[in-house]
C-alpha cells in the first residue's frame, strides 16, 4: 500500500498525472456514452466551469453563511415545481443526486406514517422495475418492501400492488420513466391507491423530470399523467445532472407541501454545539453543484431544454427504428422519453451482451449491461446525436460479427465495488 508522497507537485504536474490516468475513461464528449454523462454542448460546459470557479469552496450546510446558496436552491426548486405544476405552497430541497432523493422521499415518507397515522413498521409497495435506491433506503431506515411484478409492457401493476398495501403502508412508488425500459407507471392509479391509506406516492422522476415537461411542451403527450396535476401525488425527484445537462452533484426533491417537507429534515439542539437542522444524508454540502446547477438552468432557459429535448426525442426514435431493422433484436417496451433497452428478439441467435463487448471494441461505445433480460441500455442524450448515425453502422457490424456466439462474461455491474 504507497503512501502519500513526500514532496508535492504544481498544477501542471499533477494534471499530467490525472490526464494519463483518463486514458481507459469511457469517451463521453465524443457522444460514445449512453449514460453517465449528459453532454449538453460547449456552451453549458463553459457555465458551469466558470461557475465553478466561483463556487469552488463554498459550504451549503449553513446558508445563513452563505445566502447565495439558500436562494440558488429556492429558486431551483420554485423552477422545478413550475415544470411539475407544483400547486402554490409546493416546497422542497437540492440534494447530492437520485439516490440521495429516493431516500429522503423514503425517510419523510417513514416520517409522515408515524407522525400521522402512528405506524412503528412502516411498509411500502412498488414495482420491480423501481430504482434500486429504493431498496437501499429501506435497508438504511427499517422499511419493509414489497416487490411486485410488472405487466408485460413493463408498467407497474396497479392491481399486483394493490394487493399488496396494508395498514402499514406508508409509500407507494411510480416511476416517470422507469429505469429499465423508459416506459411510464400508471401513476394516477398509484397515486389513488396511495390516497386511499393515507400514504405518501412518490413519483420517481429522476430520469424523466428534465425530458417530459420539454417534451409535452413539444406535443408529445406521456401515457399517463405523471406530475402534481395528479392529485395523490406527494414527492417527485428529479435530477438536474442528467438530462438538465449541470455537471454531477444535482437533483431536487419535490414535496407537494411545505408541511410534508418537513418530513424530509433532521433537527436536533440537544448537543453542546447547539441547534442542528439538515435537510438530507450530507451535512456539509458543496455549494459547486448547486451554482453550477442553477447556473445551467439559468443558461439554457425553456427554449433550450425544447431545443436539446427535440434532439433527444428524434435521435431515440432514429435509435429505436435502426435497432428493430436488424433481424434478432428487439426494443422492450415502448419508450416514452430517452431511454432505449435493446434486447433479443424472441428465437434469435443474437446475445446482446456480445454486441455490446464488439461495440465497445469496434468504437468505444459504452452501454449498460442490465437484466432480465439481457439488455443493453442506452439512456439517450444531446450529445449522441451528432455520432448516432455511426453507432447504428457499428451496431450492424458489430451483430454481424457476433452472431451465433455468446459473451463469456455475463456481469450486469452497476457499482463502485472493487
Amino acid at each position: 500500500m504507497a503512501g502519500l508522497p513526500e514532496h508535492g507537485l504544481d498544477a501542471d504536474a499533477i494534471l499530467a498525472e490525472l490526464h494519463a490516468k483518463r486514458a481507459h475513461d469511457a469517451r463521453w464528449a465524443e457522444g460514445r456514452t449512453f449514460g453517465m454523462v449528459y453532454d449538453g454542448g460547449h456552451s453549458v460546459h463553459e457555465v458551469a466551469a466558470r461557475v465553478a470557479q466561483e463556487f469552488l469552496h463554498e459550504n451549503a450546510l449553513n446558508t445563513i453563511a452563505f445566502p447565495s446558496l439558500g436562494e440558488i436552491q429556492r429558486e431551483v426548486c420554485e423552477w422545478t415545481a413550475s415544470m411539475f405544476h407544483a400547486p402554490e405552497g409546493a416546497a422542497g430541497f437540492m440534494t447530492s443526486g437520485g439516490t440521495e432523493s429516493i431516500l429522503c422521499a423514503v425517510k419523510a415518507a417513514r416520517e409522515r406514517g408515524r407522525a400521522e397515522r402512528n405506524i412503528t413498521e412502516p411498509e411500502m409497495v412498488l414495482a420491480e422495475s423501481a430504482h434500486a435506491a429504493f431498496h437501499k433506503a429501506a435497508h438504511y431506515f427499517g422499511v419493509r418492501v414489497h416487490k411486485v411484478a410488472v405487466r408485460a409492457d413493463w408498467r407497474a401493476d396497479v392491481d399486483a400492488m394493490a394487493a399488496r398495501v396494508n395498514d402499514r403502508t406508508v409509500l407507494v412508488v411510480g416511476s416517470a420513466p422507469q429505469y429499465p425500459q423508459g416506459v411510464i407507471d400508471p401513476i394516477p392509479e398509484l397515486a389513488a391507491l396511495a390516497a386511499s391509506l393515507g400514504a405518501s406516492m412518490h413519483v420517481d422522476a429522476c430520469m424523466g423530470g428534465f425530458v417530459l415537461p420539454f417534451m409535452e411542451m413539444l406535443g408529445y403527450a406521456p401515457s399517463s399523467p405523471w406530475d402534481f396535476r395528479v392529485e395523490g401525488v406527494t414527492t417527485i425527484s428529479a435530477d438536474i445532472h442528467k438530462l438538465g445537462y449541470a455537471p454531477k452533484g444535482a437533483s431536487v426533491l419535490l414535496h407537494r407541501t411545505k408541511q410534508l417537507r418537513q418530513y424530509q429534515t433532521f433537527v436536533f439542539d440537544d448537543w453542546l454545539g447547539g441547534f442542528y437542522a439538515s435537510s438530507g444524508i450530507q451535512g456539509t454540502r458543496a455549494g459547486l453543484p448547486m451554482a453550477t446547477a442553477w447556473a445551467v438552468m439559468r443558461h439554457l432557459g425553456v427554449e433550450g431544454y425544447r431545443r436539446l429535448t427535440r434532439s433527444v426525442v428524434e435521435t431515440r426514435e432514429r435509435m429505436v427504428d435502426g435497432i428493430r431493422s436488424i433481424d434478432g433484436l428487439a426494443v422492450l417496451g415502448e419508450p416514452e422519453a430517452q431511454i432505449v433497452a435493446m434486447s433479443a428478439g424472441p428465437g434469435s441467435d443474437i446475445d446482446v451482451f456480445a454486441v455490446g463487448d464488439a461495440l465497445h471494441r469496434r468504437g468505444g461505445w459504452v452501454l449498460d449491461r442490465q437484466g432480465p433480460p439481457d439488455t443493453l441500455h442506452a439512456t439517450v442524450s444531446a450529445g449522441n446525436t451528432a455520432v448516432v448515425g455511426e453507432y447504428l453502422d457499428d451496431l450492424v457490424a458489430s451483430v454481424a460479427e457476433v452472431r451465433g456466439t455468446r459473451a463469456d462474461d455475463r456481469s450486469t455491474n452497476y457499482a463502485t465495488l472493487e
